[in-house]
Parts: C-alpha cells; sequence; structure tokens
C-alpha cells in the first residue's frame, strides 16, 4: 500500500514511520490516547490500523469497530440483513464504552473483540490492549460520523484520520471481499453497489470532520 497526505497542497507520499511518529505524538502529556481511522469501506483502514500497531510494537494496540458488528440473530430481528455494515448495524454505544474504558482504565487488561470473516459473526477478546499500550489505534467506516452514539465517540479520539482510495481500487478490493466471504461473483457485485455503496456515501460525508485525510493505493502495508 502506498499512501499520500492531503493536509497540504501538494499530494506528498509517505512512509509508515512518518506516520507513526504523528499516531505517536498523540500520547505526549496523556496515559493514554485513541488514534481513530475513518472511512469508506475498502479504503485500506485496517491494513494501516495494523500497520502502525506493529510498527509501534508494545507501545499500540488494535481495536477494530467491526468487533461491534450485531449478531445475525440481532440483524434478523431488526430487519437489518441485507445492509449488515449500515450505520445501524453496529452497537455504537457499546462501542463508546469500550473506548471510554480504554481510556480511563490503563491499569489492566481489556479486551477487545473482533468480526470473523469466515463465521460472518462477531467475536469476543480477540484482541487485547494491555497496560503498555499507551495508543489505542481504532478504524471503522463511521467514526467521523455526524450521528447519535458515533459523535460520543468522536470526542474521545485524540485525532480521527481520513482514509479514502480511489474508487476503482476500493470496489475491486470489495468484490474480492465478497468472494472470499463465500459470494458468487454476481452476488459480490450486488452487494457492492447495494449496500458497501450507499455506505460508503455515508462515510464521505463525514470526510471535513477529520483531522487529516490519507489516500491509498496498491496494497503493500510495508510502505505508504
Amino acid at each position: 500500500m502506498e499512501i499520500a497526505d492531503h493536509r497540504t497542497p501538494a499530494t506528498n507520499p509517505l512512509v509508515l514511520a512518518d506516520l507513526a511518529a504523528d499516531a505517536r505524538s498523540l500520547t505526549e502529556g496523556t496515559p493514554r490516547a485513541v488514534l481513530g481511522l475513518a472511512g469508506p469501506p475498502g479504503a485500506g483502514k485496517s491494513t494501516l490500523a495494523r500497520a502502525l500497531v506493529a510498527h509501534l510494537g508494545e507501545d499500540a494496540a488494535y481495536l477494530p469497530l467491526d468487533g461491534f458488528h450485531l449478531s445475525n440473530v440481532q440483524l434478523e430481528r431488526l430487519g437489518l440483513t441485507a445492509r449488515k455494515g449500515s450505520e445501524p448495524s453496529f452497537d455504537v454505544w457499546g462501542y463508546v464504552d469500550l473506548l471510554r474504558r480504554v481510556l480511563d482504565e490503563t491499569a489492566r487488561d481489556i479486551y477487545v473483540p473482533d468480526y470473523d470473516r469466515t463465521l460472518h459473526e462477531p467475536v469476543a477478546a480477540r484482541h487485547l490492549v494491555p497496560p503498555a499500550a499507551r495508543l489505542v489505534v481504532t478504524e471503522g467506516n463511521y467514526l467521523a460520523c455526524d450521528l447519535p452514539g458515533w459523535r460520543d465517540a468522536y470526542v474521545l479520539m485524540g485525532e480521527c484520520w481520513y482514509v479514502g482510495a480511489p474508487g476503482d481500487v476500493r470496489h475491486k478490493r470489495l468484490v474480492e471481499r465478497q468472494l472470499a466471504g463465500g459470494k458468487d461473483e454476481a452476488q459480490a457485485r450486488d452487494w457492492v453497489e447495494a449496500n458497501d455503496g450507499p455506505n460508503g456515501e455515508l462515510v464521505e460525508r463525514s470526510r471535513d470532520r477529520c483531522h487529516r485525510t490519507l489516500t491509498t493505493t496498491g496494497m503493500d502495508p510495508s510502505h505508504f
């Protein structure tokens, strides 16, 4: 993956070390800070988040919004099965509570849920925020949205960066994701068009609330 920074008139290519140093600076003067990575589906948020955490080592921990997907049972109850991944299909208040915990409870292990793309369900306690972690990197589509719950999450972040990607790059990644999840080609493309597309449009409207905008291309996480 390569990444460009749009804070300046010129589009500047960045290396991972530059981004990691900027992320680490959020912890200055505080026991622990949260960096949010918002952006539309398929933009590369999780790849960037994992790369930052790996680069920072024991100083950082990973907290994906995907762990707060509602279960398939709850989606069926709410009539949201066909809109899995949409804004109302997440437990936003559970997510807010966990962000508060990682900021307040810095002396104990905190377990973090994830989403399993084989089971197609959220799973508990896959990730860990240990006491040594000064920075928690969280990523998800809706982190900068000016909507109930998401506003509460946003104010807990030291900064929120917007991660985008060219439309053709995102579309390819999203179709491949659905194919890997068991859909055939037609089903994968229909899902991206009917679900990921509208979700991305909602997320894109939150871009101006972010402190920084990054654009990803390629898939090599060793270079940004």
